[in-house]
C-alpha cells in the first residue's frame, strides 16, 4: 500500500547523484502492517507478507517516484480464520482485487532527507490520495551482501470507509494505522 512511499524515502536518502538511480523492493525485508480496533477491547494488528516494487531517486534534484504493489492474499493476522475472512469480499476482497497499490506523486523533503510522500493508495478498487510520513531511514552499504541498500519506516492513518471497506462498523474500528517497513537495493 505504502510501500511505494516508504521506497521512494529510501532512495531520497541516497547520495548525490546527477541522475536518477532506481531501486528495487527486497520482498523478505519489506512489509505493510496495520492497526486497528477489534470493539474497543483491544487492538488487533497484521500485515501483508507479500509484496514488490520500484523506486527511483534524483536526490540533487530532491525528486523521486515510488510504485509498489501488495498482494491482498498475504494478509497475515497469527489467526487463519480471520485471515481468510479479511480475504472475503466482507474486506480485501482478493479474489476481484488481487493488488493493493501505491503511486506515488511527490516526494517533499527536509532538508537533504525525504520527510513525507505523497501518492495515490488503490484498495478494493477505490483510489484515494495518502500521504506517507517517513518516521525513520538509512541508506548504507548492507554489512551481509555488500550491496547499497536503503531502510525506511513510515506511517499514515487511513478510514477504510474511505475505500468502501465497511463491514463490521462501527464495532471494528474505521480508524487503520499503515505503517511500511521497506528496504530496497540499489539497481
Amino acid at each position: 500500500m505504502k510501500r511505494n512511499a516508504i521506497a521512494i524515502l529510501i532512495a531520497a536518502s541516497l547520495p548525490l547523484a546527477a541522475h536518477a538511480d532506481s531501486y528495487t523492493i527486497d520482498p523478505p525485508h519489506t512489509f505493510a502492517n496495520f492497526s486497528i480496533s477489534h470493539m474497543g477491547f483491544s487492538t488487533m494488528h497484521g500485515r501483508f507478507d507479500k509484496s514488490s516494487g520500484k523506486v527511483t531517486l534524483d536526490r540533487a534534484a530532491k525528486t523521486g517516484s515510488v510504485d509498489i504493489a501488495i498482494e491482498t492474499a498475504s494478509v497475515s493476522t497469527g489467526f487463519a480464520k480471520r485471515d481468510d475472512h479479511l480475504k472475503s469480499p466482507d474486506f480485501f476482497n482478493a479474489a476481484e482485487f488481487p493488488t493493493i497499490t501505491y503511486k506515488s506523486s511527490a516526494v517533499k523533503f527536509k532538508g537533504d532527507n525525504p520527510a513525507s510522500v505523497e501518492g495515490n493508495l488503490t484498495m478494493a478498487g477505490v483510489t484515494k490520495p495518502v500521504t506517507l510520513t517517513i518516521d525513520a531511514i538509512k541508506c548504507d552499504t548492507n554489512p551481509m551482501n555488500k550491496k547499497y541498500e536503503c531502510g525506511v519506516d513510515a506511517s499514515a492513518q487511513i478510514k477504510r470507509s474511505d475505500f468502501g471497506v465497511k463491514y463490521g462498523l462501527p464495532g471494528v474500528g474505521d480508524d487503520i494505522k499503515l505503517v511500511f517497513e521497506v528496504e530496497a537495493y540499489k539497481d
